[in-house]
């Protein structure tokens, strides 16, 4: 049986053995991408002492990739929902493997850099399209378990690679990080092939070239202004980013079909809500193992093994947790479950600011399980919201703008990590004279996040009561 190949997609359970495969081909991306990027992150310091880095080029590593993921993602979620999202997904995979082999050549740090940011551009036809196509597969009563199943691999990805990525950078170095997970890559790329039939499309239009452009030209102005400052320079090229970003907005709401239709945002508030609670908390969350690796490895002390074991403590608590809280976001209200576990990632954001070169790992510990737990606990509900959020003819803008704000979140959060960097130790190495002002940058860094937290609590508890589908409906 062929599935459904319309723009009207009805999600449906008589397939249970292509939505198995579905799930399958899913999931695993979710891990073998996240695997590598924890991993990636643990070899951060191996990856310094190599090319000599600056705190301020060394925050780029994870950053060239965040940057062209949110750059060409709503590029490849409007192309998904015109040519196909199973195309796309698949496409993507394969060049996941190329730019990983080609960063995992790398002889100096421009050609590192050059490898994240081929690395970012290929995730982003990911990101774009992965809970798209499990939306478009599973009717509403169902779609929440399935976003959990997708989320709790995302996390089991986490946790795995930063211990597979510290053993790895101790027993190999650091270039086996980007290899860990292309076996896994190849897996998905037969499942997809031979057990995936159809194809998933969305509403087509043109494609809103000028509004890409646009968008591209924001993201990187704004990273470079910001990983400028404290230099003067900074100033004309935050100033591009304000005039870029008010022009975008300004014909992205004069075209029809725009790369990123922002009247979403403006006539659904529960949609608006929630894609910016998931944006703060991903800006407060996802520099937690690029800073701890940081504060474990360089203030501690640690091997990058060891590290890696404690650096799993979160996203293990994040994955053991995701299909609870999706299931339970299925009967009781996301909003309620997103906005609890927020406040429980504050709090422990907070403690992870207080730490010193001599506080116990144990502190340590306990505070990556509370965001860990918090985290969870938000991440599947407010996703089956901003899902649940729109009708099924949007599910491809809504993944795609779901994705973005996600993305978002990730790069903002290495963009205050390279501001915290850049104000407390500008060009210094990372190296054991500057241990002390290394120590108050990943200080300030936490204390900024866990504030930031505030705004996203507010956002998620006012957004809203989610509509639940009945039988007539």
């Amino acid at each position: 049986m062929k599935l459904d190949k319309t723009p009207a997609l009805k999600p449906s359970s008589s397939l249970p053995s292509t939505n198995s495969a579905v799930v399958l081909m899913v999931t695993l991306n979710a891990f073998s991408t996240p695997m590598m990027l924890s991993a990636t992150n643990v070899a951060l310091p191996a990856i310094a002492d190599k090319f000599a880095l600056t705190a301020v080029m060394l925050s780029w590593i994870p950053m060239a990739y965040l940057m062209a993921s949110a750059m060409f993602i709503l590029i490849f979620g409007r192309v998904a929902d015109i040519f196909g999202r199973k195309h796309v997904f698949l496409i993507g995979t394969t060049a996941v493997i190329v730019s990983s082999l080609f960063s995992a050549l790398s002889v100096n740090a421009p050609m590192l850099l050059l490898g994240r940011f081929l690395q970012g551009f290929s995730a982003a036809m990911l990101y774009a399209t992965q809970m798209a196509i499990v939306s478009s597969v599973f009717r509403p009563e169902q779609r929440g378990k399935a976003i959990g199943l997708v989320v709790s691999s995302v996390y089991l990805g986490l946790a795995a690679g930063p211990f597979l990525g510290g053993m790895a950078t101790d027993w190999f170095g650091w270039r086996a990080n980007f290899l860990l997970h292309i076996p896994l890559a190849l897996v998905v790329l037969y499942i997809g092939v031979t057990k995936v039939p159809g194809e998933w499309l969305g509403e087509k239009g043109k494609f809103d070239t000028t509004g890409a452009i646009l968008f591209g030209l924001c993201i990187v102005f704004l990273c470079l202004g910001i990983t400028s400052v404290p230099d003067w320079e900074s100033l004309p090229i935050l100033a591009l980013f304000i005039l870029c970003l008010a022009v975008f907005a300004r014909h992205v709401l004069a075209v029809e079909n725009p790369i990123w239709d922002i009247r979403l945002f403006l006539t659904n508030s529960i949609f608006a809500r929630s894609c910016g609670a998931s944006l703060i908390m991903y800006t407060a969350t996802y520099a937690n193992v690029v800073l701890l690796s940081l504060y474990l490895q360089q203030v501690k002390a640690f091997s990058a093994s060891e590290a890696g074991l404690i650096l799993m403590i979160q996203p293990i608590s994040m994955a053991l947790l995701a299909p609870v809280a999706g299931r339970l976001s299925d009967t009781f209200e996301p909003r309620l479950l997103a906005s609890a576990g927020m406040v429980l990632t504050m709090l422990g954001l907070f403690i992870l600011s207080t730490l010193t070169a001599l506080s116990p790992v144990w502190l340590v510990v306990f505070a990556l399980a509370m965001t860990g737990f918090g985290f969870s606990f938000f991440s599947a509900p407010n996703t089956n919201a901003i899902m649940g959020a729109v009708d099924k003819k949007d599910y491809g803008s809504a993944s795609g703008a779901a994705a973005t704000t996600r993305i978002l979140g990730q790069l903002a959060s290495m963009v205050l990590v390279s501001f915290a960097m850049s104000w407390v130790l500008g060009d210094r190495l990372i190296d054991a004279s500057n241990l002390l002002a290394l120590e108050q940058a990943i200080q300030l860094s936490f204390a900024i996040a866990s504030g930031i937290c505030l705004l996203g609590i507010y956002l998620s508890a006012t957004r809203g009561k989610l509509h639940r589908p009945t039988v007539t409906d």
